[in-house]
């Protein structure tokens, strides 16, 4: 089995960022992950939101949380995944960060996994200021360095000022999750930097980790986009999309781990339920690629 994870005097990449201790390592205690999705229903200030009670938003992803961790995953992530469509970062409420960092510090004390926060889309501010209240990890940040055009339009990378401020907030034990080529985009107007320049930039504006992932949602991502990554990097490499029992041993003995949601709910689609046999299935397949379960 090819395992990804190297020492750190393995110089092999470039090297564009100082050597630093890997950020799966210190959140969850090992060096390969499987992390699960929990999709919140619509929050106050989103066109779906009908008024419910925020217990109510509460008990849904406790739910979900518990299907997770009983299924065998490392931790999860908290997202504002019904929010449709989706703002861009300048236009994310009080509300969402107020809500969403309620839930996941419920979760957080349900599970007792790590968990991260994702806002979308590519909330970084939002999701920093999230994590901290709910005590949370880490933030998963879709577009950290350069740009490419979305389904909100053009949207930019936030490192620079989401790195301040968490720097203000005090919480730089917040790792950052990065996409290298996030989906649901094109990513046309930086198209004549390689894959690997592309790579190089999210670790030089201090990402943690790093994902690849196919174009949509349930998209899986090509060996060839995973590998390339690898290549140019230190960082450790999850897989973000596309992931399921199929190609669960191919692609996670190619990497560092996955975030996987929609294969494991009962209807295969993002705004299902989970189903802990899916979940426990799944998990099953990491265990044949190597990895150690909670």
């Amino acid at each position: 089995m090819n395992n990804p994870v190297r020492s750190t005097g393995d110089e092999r990449p470039l090297g564009v960022f100082p050597p630093k201790e890997s950020a799966l390592n210190s959140i969850f205690g090992t060096e390969r992950v499987v992390i699960g999705v929990v999709h919140c229903p619509p929050l106050p200030g989103s066109p779906h939101y009908r008024g419910e009670p925020v217990a109510e938003l509460i008990r849904f992803a406790l739910e979900e949380a518990a299907a997770y961790q009983e299924g065998g995953v490392h931790g999860l992530i908290v997202e504002n995944a019904w929010d449709l469509p989706f703002p861009k970062p300048e236009d994310q409420g009080f509300e969402t960060a107020a809500t969403l960092a309620v839930i996941g510090d419920h979760v957080r004390e349900k599970v007792g996994l790590p968990v991260g926060v994702n806002v979308l889309a590519n909330g970084a501010h939002c999701s920093l200021a999230t994590a901290q209240a709910a005590q949370s990890a880490f933030v998963r940040v879709n577009q950290w360095a350069n740009a490419y055009v979305a389904n909100e339009g053009f949207i930019e990378g936030l490192a620079p000022s989401a790195t301040r401020y968490r720097a203000t907030l005090r919480a730089e034990h917040l790792k950052v999750f990065a996409d290298v080529h996030v989906k649901h985009g094109s990513h046309s107007i930086i198209a004549d930097r390689s894959l690997a320049e592309q790579t190089e930039d999210a670790e030089f504006f201090d990402a943690d980790v790093l994902i690849a992932t196919g174009g949509r949602t349930g998209d899986e991502a090509a060996e060839s986009e995973v590998q390339g990554i690898l290549d140019a990097t230190r960082l450790p490499v999850i897989i973000g999309s596309g992931m399921h029992d199929g190609n669960a041993e191919r692609l996670l003995s190619l990497c560092h781990g996955a975030i996987v949601a929609s294969s494991l709910k009962e209807n295969g689609r993002w705004w299902g339920r989970v189903d802990r046999s899916k979940v426990r299935a799944f998990t099953r397949h990491a265990e044949k690629a190597g990895y150690h379960l909670p």
